[in-house]
């Protein structure tokens, strides 16, 4: 196993760096709860959701210019941005409206259905990413760590809290498409060079421009149409989370997501996304003052195994 994760094979398992990036954007996305608690006491959901897109879209787009990468271009690549943009959009638009109805401990567990959702998708859309036993083993540890990490959220639902979770899976299945569907048809220029095969020809800075700015204009419509009070509170903390979620999360660790997804097999990607919750859970306790659960550790070591089950 360590041997495994010091370089990368020819086959494209993972190595030491996209290990250690996907743990790091974890963290990252861990810490983005905190955020979107903290910014939520003054910015409305979509609001906020939409402003970040459109920082970090500006970003890409300054980003790009300064490394001379065109964004915008006649090659065919609308219909496929314009479709990732708005798988994105009802994600994030999903995510708010169950948490609406629902805990928070409750819409983890049902939006990090996103990696079993992935896996299936992978088997049978992306050639070479078959759901073995020992991947479908290792996804249902994994799960079974976080479930036991949100334990107390596991009663009988009432009917709004079951409403809350159908729109919490939902915005998993949004999730898992998007993955699959990028990876599917997005992986297609390397080193300058484009395959052949007919997919799209997009780099991992231009689907994501694609995604976020069609996302902003969603989002901050739909909370216009919907007469959110908008930014109602704009304090410091608030405006901090917001320039985090945008520049941080949004800019900089989906450019490293997409990254890693336009290199390496999705179905291997997707268990170390069940660090994230764990991550949120730690950083609401040190930031927060949020309980910390005495299941967190044995949560944790079944992730890791799972994780294990699925690469190994």
């Amino acid at each position: 196993m360590a041997a495994g994760l010091a370089r990368v094979s020819g086959s494209g398992r993972l190595g030491t760096l996209p290990v250690a990036l996907l743990l790091l954007c974890c963290l990252v996305w861990g810490l983005n709860q905190v955020a979107i608690k903290v910014g939520v006491a003054g910015i409305s959901p979509l609001m906020g959701a939409g402003l970040r897109s459109l920082v970090a879209a500006a970003l890409v787009w300054l980003w790009c210019g300064l490394r001379e990468e065109p964004m915008l271009r006649r090659d065919g690549t609308g219909p496929f941005g314009l479709l990732i943009g708005l798988l994105f959009a009802g994600e994030v638009a999903l995510i708010y409206w169950g948490l609406a109805y629902t805990t928070a401990s409750r819409s983890v567990i049902f939006l990090y259905s996103a990696p079993f959702f992935v896996a299936l998708g992978a088997h049978r859309y992306i050639p070479g990413e078959r759901l073995t036993r020992a991947r479908t083993a290792g996804l249902v540890v994994a799960f079974a760590g976080l479930c036991l990490a949100c334990a107390d959220a596991l009663y009988l639902p009432s009917r709004r809290e079951l409403f809350g979770d159908m729109l919490e899976l939902a915005a998993g299945f949004l999730w898992g498409a998007t993955t699959v569907v990028i990876k599917r048809n997005g992986v297609l220029k390397q080193n300058g060079v484009v395959k052949k095969g007919g997919r799209v020809p997009l780099t991992p800075s231009r689907m994501l421009f694609y995604q976020l700015a069609i996302s902003s204009v969603a989002l901050i419509g739909a909370s216009l149409a919907l007469r959110e009070p908008g930014v109602f509170a704009p304090t410091v903390p608030v405006l901090a989370a917001l320039a985090y979620q945008a520049v941080i999360v949004a800019f900089a660790s989906y450019l490293a997501w997409f990254w890693l997804l336009r290199r390496y097999p999705a179905s291997d990607l997707a268990p170390y996304l069940f660090w994230t919750p764990l991550a949120g859970v730690l950083a609401g306790r040190v930031l927060l003052g949020d309980p910390l659960s005495a299941n967190l550790g044995a949560a944790a070591t079944l992730v890791a195994l799972g994780i294990y089950l699925v690469n190994r």
